[in-house]
């Protein structure tokens, strides 16, 4: 096996991108302190034609180089907006959305277990790295989904989780609208 060059791969411009059908999937991001974390986290949505991003609270937003080092000029292509208020949000979103909290609780879905439905546009709301997705969020979220883990630790880097997230999301809002 030979390893594809940038120039063979095809990929979207920033324009076409733009044009481009999204997934039905909104991303909020809620106090992430990391500008690395946030850049990752635009680099996976542009992977996956993510609709939006919303940053919330303390999350900062591009431009800003720590960002642009991770999402690589993601900022660009991804929509995205800034609200000071992720609950306010939630309950905005929750209106047209089904919105889940990615967090562990009691009665949450497992990722593996999470069946998207055909014509439902869903949200995904990743926490802080330290508190995770605080209270009042999950209360008004229709749903939490927990990624399994089997380790010693007890989460996952917040852009390894939205990585895994949307990437599951992704390959199974496609199945079913194929």
């Amino acid at each position: 096996m030979r390893k594809l060059k940038n120039s063979e791969l095809i990929r979207l411009d920033t324009r076409q991108f733009k044009k481009a059908k999204k997934t039905p999937l909104i991303v909020v991001l809620d106090n992430i302190r990391s500008l690395n974390n946030i850049g990752s986290i635009f680099r996976t949505a542009d992977a996956f034609l993510i609709d939006k991003i919303f940053l919330c609270g303390i999350t900062a937003c591009p431009p800003h180089k720590d960002i642009h080092k991770t999402a690589l000029g993601a900022t660009d292509s991804v929509e995205w907006e800034y609200r000071e208020d992720a609950l306010e949000l939630i309950k905005e979103l929750g209106k047209s959305h089904q919105c889940l909290a990615v967090e562990q609780t009691e009665q949450s879905i497992l990722l593996q277990n999470f069946k998207p439905e055909a014509r439902i546009s869903y949200v995904v709301v990743f926490g802080n790295e330290v508190k995770g997705v605080g209270q009042a969020i999950i209360d008004e979220c229709q749903g939490v989904i927990e990624i399994p883990q089997f380790g010693t630790k007890h989460s996952l880097n917040v852009s390894v989780s939205a990585g895994v997230v949307l990437w599951d999301i992704w390959s199974k809002l496609r199945v079913i609208s194929s």
